[in-house]
């Protein structure tokens, strides 16, 4: 029965610029149990106050449902007897049911790093391994650098790996710590491996620094391993660990290995970005299954067989994973991408309609728009395509400058004439710069008509330069991105005048809001 064993706490948090307080990795451990890991490694008791902090809490509140948690740490030292040696008693404080222990498997470690011979360096891993049993406690083995140590001095490598077996580990890892092996190597090492200990229970630890973590841990399951090691969103030093987020999917909806539940599967991308909203990360929107994007479209021969039948242009049904399709708006797009949003949003297009707004899109973005990330911006114009766009408010004019005061600060200020029915609003407003006197200025106008725009606020504001298709003029991209209690959405303006083309998203942004505060 292969199994998954997760090292997000401990290697993947070895990754530049993670660092979770310890009831951060608590909720991240009952992150993974609902994934239905088998093991979760906590960390490294007795490395940092936080490792410890966290075992502590662990041993008082956390449940665990699925998965055992285990305890990370080295072999007793050089020369050192293990039921005196601190690291171990370190470990067994930790109370944890499962004890991980790592060692030196490559001789040129054993000989540059620890200093010592390799007959010592097998006697500390099968002693240490033989102590933590007899404590009542179930052990696992890292061979450290396994894959490198193999290459140079298979005899030694295996040595160490059956020293730690006989000793009574359950699982006996084969690391490629420095993450340079490649799948041919991972699978022929580790069939060798199995052939020379075949009563051992195998696993394997891969790190991505040659970008074949994944296919690498794909290919030791094919020769025959127990236990996969990784990381979700593949967290780890360097360029991280074996990501769990991939391997796990394709360990059950591709080779048929039900690591986890189909119920536990389409937990994957939520719980992939509850991780990385815990670490303050981002993950990248094409990430394999779980990005936002993993499953987009936007090529109009894709969306029209999409539309037709799902499974036309995705490899597998993105709700076993947790994930759904998106087509995207673009000048790529057709018919079908339209109508299909249009039906989302509870409207009903015409063929005729449908092309219009194709052919619209296509001469905008043409221009320099971009629909694909102003939502907003596309949805105004199926509004407008399906007559359900009223006049909230009538631009007159609006003007804007920038002043510098005697004592050094750079104040904006607004003026904006409006129109709401019959009544004429001249608001003049300052602001942080010119865009935030525009927009005071102009809720201000429109306050006392519609007072939810009380409730709308200006989330993000991004300018890109953009170079016209004839080379003559230098175009400006805003995308405003604008949020009420109720969501969120996103509006764009294109002009060679900065300001121009802010107001123009500015503008989209509160009339589309009052549209979705009618509705």
């Amino acid at each position: 029965m292969l199994e998954i064993y997760d090292t997000t706490l401990r290697d993947g948090m070895q990754r530049e610029g993670l660092s979770p307080t310890a009831r951060d990795k608590l909720e991240i451990a009952r992150q993974l149990d609902r994934l239905g890991v088998a093991y979760i490694e906590g960390g490294w008791p007795g490395a940092n106050p936080k490792d410890d902090e966290f075992f502590a809490l662990a041993a008082k509140e956390l449940q665990l449902e699925n998965a055992v948690l285990t305890a990370f740490g080295s072999t007793c030292r050089v020369g050192a007897d293990p039921a005196t040696d601190d690291q171990i008693a370190v470990l067994l404080a930790a109370e944890t049911a499962v004890i991980c222990i790592v060692g030196k498997s490559w001789d040129y470690h054993v000989t540059e790093a620890l200093r010592t011979d390799l007959d010592e360096a097998v006697r500390m891993v099968g002693d240490s391994i033989t102590y933590i049993r007899s404590q009542g406690r179930r052990a696992m083995f890292d061979a450290e650098h396994f894959f490198d140590g193999y290459k140079a001095n298979p005899e030694f490598a295996l040595r160490v790996a059956r020293a730690a077996h006989e000793a009574g580990a359950e699982r006996v890892i084969l690391c490629d710590t420095n993450g340079g092996t490649l799948p041919d190597e991972s699978r022929r090492i580790v069939e060798e491996v199995m052939a020379a200990i075949p009563e051992a229970g195998i696993g394997v630890h891969f790190h991505n620094d040659g970008g074949c973590a994944v296919a690498n841990s794909l290919a030791a399951v094919e020769a025959g391993v127990h236990q996969v090691q990784g990381c979700v969103n593949g967290y780890g030093e360097r360029t991280g660990n074996a990501d769990l987020c991939t391997v796990i999917p394709n360990l059950v909806l591709k080779m048929g290995h039900d690591v986890v539940t189909e119920e536990q599967l389409a937990r994957l991308a939520p719980i992939a970005h509850h991780v990385a909203e815990i670490t303050n990360t981002a993950i990248d929107p094409h990430h394999p299954y779980v990005g936002s994007a993993a499953f987009s479209h936007k090529a109009g021969l894709h969306t029209s067989a999409i539309a037709r039948r799902s499974d036309a242009y995705e490899h597998v049904d993105p709700s076993r994973v947790g994930n759904s399709a998106k087509m995207l708006v673009s000048e790529l797009m057709g018919r079908a991408t339209v109508l299909t949003r249009a039906k989302e949003a509870g409207w009903t297009l015409s063929p005729e309609q449908a092309q219009d707004v194709v052919d619209r899109v296509k001469e905008l973005e043409h221009k320099g728009y971009l629909f694909e990330a102003a939502d907003g911006s596309f949805e105004l114009m199926l509004r407008e395509i399906m007559g359900e766009q009223p006049t909230f408010f009538t631009v007159e004019s609006f003007r804007s400058f920038q002043e510098l005061r005697p004592d050094g600060d750079v104040l904006a200020e607004a003026t904006v004439k409006v129109l709401v029915g019959e009544e004429r609003f001249i608001v003049t407003s300052e602001g942080d710069g010119p865009v935030n006197a525009l927009d005071r200025a102009l809720r201000k106008a429109l306050g006392p008509a519609y007072p939810e725009i009380d409730g709308f606020r200006l989330t993000d504001y991004r300018v890109r330069d953009l170079d016209s298709g004839d080379g003559t003029a230098a175009r400006v991209r805003v995308l405003i991105e604008h949020s009420d209690d109720g969501g969120s959405w996103s509006t764009i303006g294109v002009h060679p005048n900065i300001i121009e083309a802010s107001w123009e998203a500015l503008v989209s942004g509160v009339v589309l809001g009052l549209l979705r505060a009618r509705d």
